[in-house]
């Protein structure tokens, strides 16, 4: 039975759509953080009762891209045929994007402080393929979760410990919106304007959208390294290298 609050005409937007409201929105924050942090904080706008500046306006919608990323991934694997191959593409762009990524937020070629969102994701998604893997086989389950568990926590990648539990908890009430929606904002409590992530999913279709080919499939993945980069390179080209 559909339990979403949305009537099914109204669902008018595909994974394809959030997919690309994602990128858009990760682009806004990440030019907040590597550029506008750097420029004077002149105010601009008034938003739920609070002076903000551009950076402080990049960053409020940037937050939104994560969960954003987390249910894309929540359905992908629960869609994908090769969970294998998935997992590899996922690994292979965290590694990719750590050098452009520490290059962009701390202007050094490697930082083992903070890792990029793409092992969040991949930790994330092994944590989903534990759950199903093992599913009957409650210590297994177990030590995988809290083993991946450890793994975010002390790789500090980005979202750390608090994107790993999301994407879980996105899985495990999928099929109850409205309290995914709840507990999901409450697992964002510090970072609480993500939970506007839940408007657009609200009105997604299941449907995957114009992204369909693997050109376009890769194109995503490599965005993440790549706009990193650009924005390495605006930044020292403004600020200095």
């Amino acid at each position: 039975m559909d339990t979403r609050l949305i009537p099914p005409r109204a669902r008018i937007l595909s994974g394809s759509v959030l997919k690309l409201m994602a990128v858009i929105l990760m682009l806004i924050d990440h030019a907040g953080v590597v550029i506008a942090a750097r420029c004077p904080m002149v105010d601009v706008l008034t938003l739920f009762g609070r002076t903000r500046n551009l950076y402080g306006i990049m960053r409020f919608l940037g937050r939104v891209a994560f969960p954003l990323f987390a249910f894309l991934l929540v359905e992908g694997f629960l869609h994908t045929r090769n969970k294998l191959r998935y997992a590899l593409r996922l690994g292979v762009c965290a590694l990719l994007s750590e050098i452009p990524f520490d290059l962009a937020i701390y202007t050094r070629l490697w930082n083992w402080q903070h890792q990029n969102v793409f092992f969040t994701l991949l930790f994330g998604f092994l944590g989903l393929w534990a759950l199903e893997a093992f599913r009957g086989k409650g210590w297994r389950q177990l030590l995988s979760l809290v083993a991946l568990f450890s793994l975010a926590l002390f790789s500090r990648c980005d979202y750390g410990l608090k994107g790993y539990c999301f994407i879980l908890l996105l899985y495990l009430l999928r099929e109850a919106p409205v309290p995914r929606a709840v507990v999901g904002c409450g697992c964002l409590s510090s970072t609480w304007h993500g939970g506007l992530a839940f408007v657009p999913i609200a009105f997604y279709n299941g449907r995957r959208g114009f992204i369909r080919n693997r050109f376009l499939q890769y194109a995503f993945y490599l965005f993440y390294p790549a706009h990193l980069l650009l924005l390495y390179v605006v930044k020292g080209l403004i600020f200095g290298f």
